[in-house]
C-alpha cells in the first residue's frame, strides 16, 4: 500500500471526467425519483427542472472557477477551509461525504425496486447487498479502471435516453402500441392543466428536483485526479445546460405525453412504466436493464466521490490519518472500504422498511446536497471578493453573472432548505440535517479543545488554513 503522503494518481482524462459527472447527475433521481416529482408538481415539474438546473449551473460554474485555479482532491471542502475557516471546511467536507452515502443508499434501494420487475417475490435487500459488494470491489481497482467503467456505464445511459426519446416521439406521432391509453403532447395541459398539482405541489416538487441534480458537484472532486484540470473541468461544467434540457426536460416531457402524469406511480421507474403501459413489453424490459445500469453507474460515482472527499479531509487533519492510505495504483482504499461499510446500512434499511426508505433518504440527501451548494456559493463569494481586479481578470474560467447571479442562486438554495421543513413528508430531512450539523460542530469544537497548545516560547504561524488535528 502507498503511504498516506504518496497521494492520488492523476489517471482521469477529459472523457472520464465528463462521464463521471454524467454518472452522478443522471441516475436514480431521474430514472426513479422523477416519478415522485411528477406526482407532486404535475407537468409543471418541467419548469422546476429548468429553474433548478439553471441554479445548479451557476453553482458548478462557481465551483469550476475555483477548481481550475486550484485543483484539489478535497475540492469545495478545501476551498471552504481556505476562505471561510476550518470549521466551514470541516462541515462542508463531511456533509458532502454524508450526502454521497445517503445518495448511494437511495441508488442501491432503486436497484432493489428495479429487480422487482423480473423477480417480484425476491426480497429487495438481496439485490441491494449484491450491488454494494460488486461496485465496491470495482472501486478498489485503479482510478483509470474506475474511469473506464464509468465511461461505459454512462454511455449506456446516454444512448438509452436518446433512444427512449426517439421511440417516445414515434409513439406520440404514429400511435405505436398505444392500446387504451391516450397519447399526445396535450397530456401536458389537458389533465388538470399545466400546474395540475397546484402551486403548492409545484413548489414541493423542488425537493425531489434538487435531489436529482445532486452529485453534479463531483466535477470539482475529479480535479484532484484530472490530467489537465484547466482543460477538462470547463468542458464538463459547460455541458451541464445541454444535459439538463436533453436528459431531464425533454425526457420527462415525452414520458408525460405518452402517459398522463397522474397515472405514473412510484412502484418502479417511469421509464419502464410508460412502455409497459402502452403495450411495448419488450421495450420496457430493455429499459429496465438500462435503469439498472444507471443505478450502478451512480453508485460507482458516489463511492468515488465520498472516498476522495474523505481522503481530502484526512489530508487537512479533519479526519483519521488512516484515510490517507492508498493502494499502489493511487486508490484511497481505506475511505472506499468505509463507504462500502456505510452502504451496508442501506441493506439493513431495505430489509426493515422497504416501502418507505426512498422518500426519506431522498429528502435527507436533498438537505445535504443543497447545504453543500450553499457553502460552495459562500466560498466563491468570499474568494472572488478578496481578489484584486487584476487577479479576477486573470482567472482562466471565471463564473458568469458576478456577483448578482451568485447572490440570487444563494437565496434560491436557502429557500429550498426552508421548503424541506414546510412539508410534512420532507420535514425529517431538515430535522436530520440540523442534527447532523450540530453533531459535526460539537465534534469539531471538542477536537479543537483537546488540541495541544504550543509552548509560549514556540514560534507559531497559525492561519485559517491550519487544520484541526484528527477531528474525527
Amino acid at each position: 500500500m502507498r503511504t498516506e503522503n504518496t497521494g492520488l494518481s492523476r489517471g482521469l482524462n477529459s472523457r472520464h471526467i465528463r462521464f463521471i459527472a454524467l454518472g452522478s447527475a443522471i441516475g436514480t433521481g431521474l430514472f426513479y425519483g422523477s416519478s415522485a416529482s411528477i406526482r407532486a408538481g404535475g407537468p409543471a415539474v418541467l419548469l422546476a427542472y429548468l429553474i433548478g438546473g439553471a441554479a445548479v449551473f451557476l453553482v458548478l460554474r462557481s465551483l469550476g472557477e475555483m477548481a481550475v485555479a486550484s485543483p484539489s482532491a478535497g475540492s469545495f471542502g478545501e476551498y471552504a477551509n481556505r476562505h471561510l475557516g476550518p470549521l466551514a471546511g470541516f462541515l462542508t467536507g463531511w456533509t458532502y461525504a454524508f450526502e454521497m452515502v445517503i445518495v448511494a443508499v437511495a441508488d442501491v434501494t432503486a436497484i432493489g425496486v428495479y429487480m422487482g420487475f423480473w423477480f417480484p417475490g425476491v426480497p429487495r435487500w438481496i439485490w441491494v447487498l449484491a450491488a454494494v459488494l460488486v461496485v465496491g470491489t470495482l472501486n478498489l481497482v485503479s482510478v483509470k479502471v474506475f474511469g473506464e467503467l464509468e465511461f461505459w456505464l454512462s454511455l449506456v445511459k446516454i444512448v438509452a435516453i436518446v433512444a427512449m426519446i426517439v421511440v417516445g416521439i414515434a409513439v406520440i406521432a404514429l400511435g405505436l402500441g398505444t392500446g387504451h391509453v391516450h397519447v399526445g403532447i396535450d397530456n401536458l395541459w389537458n389533465n388538470g392543466g399545466f400546474f395540475a398539482g397546484g402551486i403548492d405541489g409545484w413548489v414541493i416538487s423542488f425537493a425531489i428536483v434538487m435531489f436529482a441534480f445532486g452529485g453534479t458537484e463531483i466535477i470539482g472532486v475529479t480535479a484532484g485526479e484530472a490530467q489537465s484540470p484547466e482543460k477538462t473541468i470547463p468542458g464538463a461544467v459547460n455541458s451541464i445546460p445541454l444535459r439538463i434540457i436533453l436528459f431531464y426536460v425533454l425526457t420527462l416531457a415525452v414520458i408525460m405525453s405518452i402517459t398522463p402524469w397522474q397515472q405514473i406511480s412510484d412502484s418502479g421507474s417511469p421509464f419502464v412504466q410508460i412502455f409497459a403501459g402502452v403495450g411495448l413489453k419488450s421495450a420496457a424490459a430493455v429499459l429496465n436493464v438500462v435503469v439498472l445500469t444507471a443505478a450502478l453507474s451512480a453508485i460507482n460515482s458516489d463511492i468515488f466521490a465520498a472516498g476522495r472527499t474523505m481522503y481530502g479531509l484526512a489530508e487537512r487533519g479533519h479526519g483519521p490519518a488512516a484515510m490517507r492510505r492508498t493502494t499502489p495504483d493511487g486508490v484511497p482504499w481505506v475511505t472506499t472500504l468505509v463507504m462500502i461499510g456505510a452502504l451496508l446500512f442501506g441493506v439493513v434499511m431495505n430489509a426493515v422498511v422497504p416501502g418507505e426508505i426512498f422518500l426519506i433518504i431522498a429528502s435527507i440527501a436533498t438537505f445535504a446536497t443543497v447545504f453543500v451548494w450553499v457553502m460552495i456559493m459562500l466560498t466563491h463569494l468570499k474568494a472572488r471578493s478578496a481578489m484584486s481586479p487584476e487577479e479576477a481578470a486573470a482567472l482562466k474560467f471565471p463564473a458568469p453573472f458576478w456577483p448578482y447571479g451568485q447572490i440570487v442562486t444563494l437565496v434560491f438554495m436557502a429557500a429550498v432548505l426552508v421548503l424541506l421543513g414546510v412539508h410534512e413528508s420532507t420535514r425529517v430531512a431538515l430535522e436530520v440535517g440540523v442534527a447532523w450539523l450540530a453533531l459535526l460542530t460539537a465534534v469539531y469544537l471538542l477536537a479543537a479543545r483537546r488540541r495541544p497548545r504550543p509552548a509560549a516560547d514556540e514560534v507559531t504561524t497559525t492561519t485559517a488554513e491550519e487544520p484541526v488535528e484528527t477531528a474525527v
